[in-house]
């Protein structure tokens, strides 16, 4: 069993949270590995997804990990709905509730609003990304995609690239790795790096290649041009040249790294198309990863273990 009911951020859970969820991920990956891919493990179990934020990977991976556990699940779409008339996102909550539902998948443009939720219903949440605050499920599935490749992430040296200030990516993995031992560095621009990240434990470097030198795992995250306000940087060529990572940077390390994108992908941005499909790059991994770590996730928080 997990230590809490619901899933609303890494910061809520302990070491042993995560290491039971990878656990349980490890037989479920042996699961969607076979030719019949389902379990009955939650066939009396109704999940809805609410989306009030486009989504495709995420919302994708957690209806098959729904699914694969054979729950029963209805999906929820902001944008025909009828917030768009001006319901409240507790009455449009409550509403789904009423045809008894057991847990909630939910991700919202506004920091909080999962945990606001929490405190008002009685079903399970689990965040699938909270604005630029939390996205737990990410950070679960990169910390395991480490753990797959590198035999564990304790003591691993791990950079996280790109728009640090916007990205709830960044936020959740610095927590998580940090809890399972590993040392976090962020790295871009000094405007997309926020100024209370090194109160968080972090080292924070603007150079890419120092900063490729000194890891063993580097996470490259995409511009989210969606959330800024401001311009921060004066254009994308100039970012590219300077946090963009190439094969030619790569070969000019004395060592091999793996590689990281949390999707989707702005090839030619943030990460060359030779990168991200290398040999040392682990992006699909991660994405078959989050299919059996969601589905822990959730077979866990139905309490189920």
């Amino acid at each position: 069993m997990l230590s809490t009911k619901h899933l609303l951020g890494i910061k809520d859970l302990t070491r042993e949270d995560l290491e039971l969820i990878f656990q349980t991920a490890d037989q479920f990956k042996e699961v969607i590995n076979r030719p019949i891919k389902k379990v009955p493990s939650l066939r009396d179990i109704t999940i809805a997804n609410v989306f009030f934020e486009n989504s495709t990977r995420t919302k994708l991976s957690f209806e098959l990990a729904e699914k694969r556990l054979s729950a029963d699940v209805i999906n929820f779409s902001s944008s025909g709905s009828s917030v768009k008339k001006g319901e409240t996102l507790l009455d449009t909550v409550n509403n789904i509730l009423s045809m008894k539902v057991d847990m909630i998948v939910m991700r919202h443009s506004s920091p909080g609003a999962p945990h606001f939720l929490a405190k008002h219903i009685d079903a399970t949440i689990l965040n699938a990304g909270d604005g630029t605050h939390e996205h737990p499920t990410q950070a679960i599935l990169d910390s395991y995609s480490i753990r797959e490749k590198l035999g564990e992430v304790e003591g691993k040296k791990v950079v996280i690239v790109g728009d640090i200030l916007h990205s709830r990516v960044a936020l959740s993995n610095i927590f998580a790795l940090q809890k399972l031992g590993a040392e976090v560095m962020v790295c871009g621009p000094h405007t997309l790096i926020p100024k209370y990240i090194k109160d968080l434990g972090v080292i924070v470097e603007h150079d890419l290649k120092k900063a490729l030198q000194w890891c063993d795992v580097a996470n490259m995250l995409r511009i989210q041009m969606e959330r800024q306000l401001v311009k921060n940087f004066p254009s994308v060529r100039e970012y590219s040249q300077n946090f963009g990572l190439n094969k030619e940077i790569l070969e000019s390390l004395d060592k091999e790294i793996v590689v990281m994108h949390p999707g989707p992908i702005n090839r030619g941005v943030e990460i060359t198309s030779d990168v991200a499909d290398a040999e040392n790059a682990i992006i699909l991994d991660q994405v078959e990863n989050g299919v059996a770590t969601r589905m822990a996730a959730l077979y866990l928080l139905a309490g189920k273990s």
